[in-house]
C-alpha cells in the first residue's frame, strides 16, 4: 500500500522520547516493546514491506530500488539484493537459499541467491506486483498483484511459472502462509480475506472482515487464527476454518502492517506514529493492551521470534502539500532520514 494512504490526516510527527501507555487487565502481565535502537540506512527514502527470515536472522527491507539485509541479532548491514525496480515486499526460502522480490515497476518477481546476493533469473508476474510469499510445503512463491487483481504462481525451485494469472476479483493486499498449504490474503477494496489452496492453486473461499475497512497489513498467530489491520482504526481477527470474524480491538490510525510475536499482535500505526499492542485477555476477547510511540511514517512491521524483536522503517517529512477536496497529497520524505526502529520487549504489570 502507498504511504499517502497510510498517512492520511497526519496529527504530526512524535519526538523521539518514548511515550508509553500501558492499560493492564487484573493480573495480565502485559509485554510492552520499546524503541532500543535505531538503524540508519541510505537513500532513497521510499520503502515498503519488510520481513524477517527467523533461520537465518535476515531482516529483508523493500527500499524501492533494493533489499536492505540486516542481521538482526546486531543490526548490521549483511548484504543489498538489487536490482528490485520498484521492490515492494521479500520472500525468504530458507530451505531453498533463496529470496524472492516482488519488483513493481516492471512486473516481474526477482530471485536471488540469499548468501551472495547474486541476482539468479526474473521471471514474469503481473501488473504492480506487491506482496509475496513463499508457501514451503508445495515451494511455490505467490505475488500479489495488485493491478491486475491477480496472482502469479511459481515453483521456487525450478522457477517454472504454474499459474500467471489466478483472478482475485478485488485488489489483493497482504499474504501469510500458515506451513501446512494453505495463503491467506486480504483483498482491500472488498474488506475481505480470501483462503487460497497452494496446491491446487484456486481460491477455496473468501469472507466478510466487517467491520473492517480496507484491510492491508495480516498476521497469523501458532492456532492459525488471522489478524487484519484496517483503514478505520481497527484490528479484526478471524478464523479462517469457521470462514468468519471472531474479535476486533481498537488501534491507532495509518496502520500497513502487523505482527504476531510472544503471544500478542503490534500493528503499526503510520498516521499516528504508534505501535498498538492487542492480546486475548480472556478465552476469546481480544483487548488493546498498550499503546507505544514510534514515529510518524512507520506503517510496516515485522518481528524476529528468536531476537524477540520488532522492526518498523520509517523517515522524517517535509510539509504534506493540500490536495484537491481537502485530501492529502503524497508526503515528501527528507532525504537522508530513512531509518528502521527496533523494538524490544519489557515485561510490565
Amino acid at each position: 500500500m502507498s504511504i499517502s494512504k497510510a498517512l492520511r490526516h497526519p496529527r504530526g510527527a512524535i519526538g523521539p522520547a518514548l511515550a508509553l501507555f500501558i492499560a493492564a487487565y487484573g493480573s495480565l502481565a502485559v509485554a510492552a516493546p520499546q524503541v532500543v535502537a535505531t538503524i540508519a540506512l541510505p537513500d532513497p527514502v521510499r520503502w515498503d514491506y519488510v520481513s524477517v527470515d527467523p533461520a537465518a536472522h535476515r531482516l529483508y527491507i523493500a527500499h524501492r530500488e533494493r533489499v536492505d539485509v540486516i542481521d538482526t541479532r546486531d543490526n548490521s548491514s549483511v548484504l543489498q539484493l538489487a536490482p528490485t525496480p520498484g521492490v515492494h515486499g521479500a520472500a525468504a526460502a530458507a530451505d531453498l537459499g533463496r529470496v524472492f522480490t516482488s519488483n513493481g515497476a516492471d512486473g516481474t518477481i526477482g530471485v536471488f541467491d540469499a548468501a551472495s546476493g547474486e541476482l539468479l533469473q526474473t521471471v514474469k508476474a503481473g501488473k504492480n506486483p506487491d506482496a509475496i510469499v513463499y508457501e514451503p510445503v508445495t515451494h511455490r512463491v505467490f505475488a500479489f498483484n495488485g493491478k491486475s487483481s491477480d496472482i502469479a504462481a511459481i515453483d521456487a525451485r525450478s522457477l517454472n511459472v504454474l499459474a500467471d494469472s489466478i483472478a482475485v476479483s478485488g485488489a489483493p493486499e497482504y499474504a501469510v502462509a500458515d506451513g501446512h498449504g494453505h495463503v491467506y490474503f486480504n483483498v482491500e477494496d472488498k474488506s475481505e480475506l480470501a483462503v487460497l489452496d497452494a496446491r491446487t492453486l484456486q481460491i477455496q473461499r473468501r469472507y466478510s472482515l466487517a467491520p473492517c475497512e480496507e484491510p492491508s497489513g495480516l498476521a497469523i498467530d501458532p492456532k492459525g487464527r488471522l489478524y487484519s489491520v484496517c483503514q478505520n482504526g481497527l484490528m479484526v481477527i478471524s478464523d479462517p476454518v469457521q470462514g468468519r470474524v471472531i474479535g476486533q480491538a481498537p488501534i491507532g490510525h495509518g496502520a500497513d502492517g502487523v505482527a504476531w510475536l510472544d503471544g500478542q499482535a503490534y500493528s503499526a500505526n503510520g498516521r499516528d506514529g504508534t505501535v498498538s499492542v492487542v492480546a486475548e485477555t480472556s478465552e476469546g476477547r481480544f483487548e488493546t493492551v498498550a499503546t507505544v510511540a514510534t514515529a510518524r511514517g512507520a506503517r510496516t512491521i515485522a518481528a524476529d521470534p528468536d531476537e524477540h524483536v520488532l522492526f518498523t522503517p520509517t523517515a522524517d517529512f517535509k510539509s504534506l502539500p493540500t490536495a484537491a477536496l481537502g485530501k492529502p497529497g503524497r508526503p515528501e520524505a527528507i532525504p537522508g532520514t530513512f531509518r528502521v526502529l527496533v523494538l524490544k520487549h519489557a515485561r510490565v504489570r
